[in-house]
């Protein structure tokens, strides 16, 4: 496998691929930006590897190297030719041609052995979070996730309260994962250069998630405080029980104008288990 741009448009001229916006096609061309996020991962050959959106190998290959097994999704069946090239030698991968989003993730890696289940990507930017929420929601019991988001996203996967990127979608994530930035990356690392620069983040599972009553109220509670961001919890929860949700936001020395940024999981959690169906209004 060779690593940069020369070799990379050779290789992608000699089968005529085309390189496609619509799939968000941006190939790592950088051997050193790859290693660096292998070694990050800390991969070894009890390890089963999912990668989504493989491109052109490079980072595919270099993953069979220190897995027990890789298994790839690729939506692009235009790249069967490279890829059957760029992986030839390795008989440890598994390309299936499939959107991941429609994939039945479960099924499919239940023909492999292993003892940790990992997440390792440079994932297409246009659909980096319902990636990421499939994986959740489908229950794929993954123990860590390493992948390459774009930076702005990846701010709001990794911020913390009180900050401007903290979101529903970071206390949701923050829930299931203690989340982190591994690496920054520039976009020169990539064919072509994409606008936006990007950072690898490391999702690490919790072993042991704290306790919600009703997830699908937790989950709804947090989507509805962040419903407009710059509201308060009195103006964005007018649904549900305020006085019951200030009688715990005092304990926390908030009342109900504060905004949901400020607010820890663990306060979100106490409210949620606190509130019931029948008090919402």
């Amino acid at each position: 496998m060779y690593y940069s741009p020369i070799k990379m448009k050779e290789l992608l001229n000699k089968h005529g691929f085309n390189l496609k916006k619509i799939y968000g096609q941006n190939f790592i061309i950088d051997e050193n930006i790859i290693t660096n996020i292998i070694n990050a991962a800390n991969i070894d050959k009890e390890t089963l590897v999912i990668e989504i959106g493989p491109g052109a190998g490079s980072l595919t290959y270099k993953l069979s190297e220190k897995a027990k097994n890789v298994i790839c999704y690729e939506i692009d069946t235009t790249l069967k030719e490279v890829l059957n090239e760029t992986l030839k030698e390795k008989e440890n991968v598994e390309i299936v041609y499939q959107d991941f989003l429609k994939a039945n993730v479960l099924e499919q890696i239940k023909k492999y052995e292993y003892k940790k289940l990992y997440v390792v990507a440079n994932l297409p930017y246009y659909i980096t979070t319902p990636i990421i929420i499939k994986i959740i929601e489908d229950n794929i019991k993954v123990d860590k996730m390493v992948v390459m988001v774009q930076k702005e996203v990846g701010d709001r996967f990794k911020a913390t309260p009180g900050s401007k990127d903290y979101s529903s979608l970071s206390v949701f994530l923050n829930y299931y994962f203690d989340v982190k930035k591994l690496l920054d990356i520039s976009k020169n690392v990539f064919l072509p250069k994409p606008n936006v620069d990007s950072i690898v983040v490391e999702f690490k599972k919790k072993e042991n998630l704290k306790e919600v009553t009703n997830k699908e109220l937790f989950f709804k509670l947090i989507r509805d405080a962040f419903k407009q961001k710059r509201k308060t919890l009195k103006n964005n929860l007018k649904e549900y029980n305020l006085l019951k949700i200030e009688e715990i936001l005092k304990k926390y020395n908030y009342d109900l104008s504060v905004r949901a940024e400020q607010l820890t999981i663990d306060i979100f959690i106490e409210i949620a288990n606190n509130l019931k169906e029948e008090n919402k209004c």
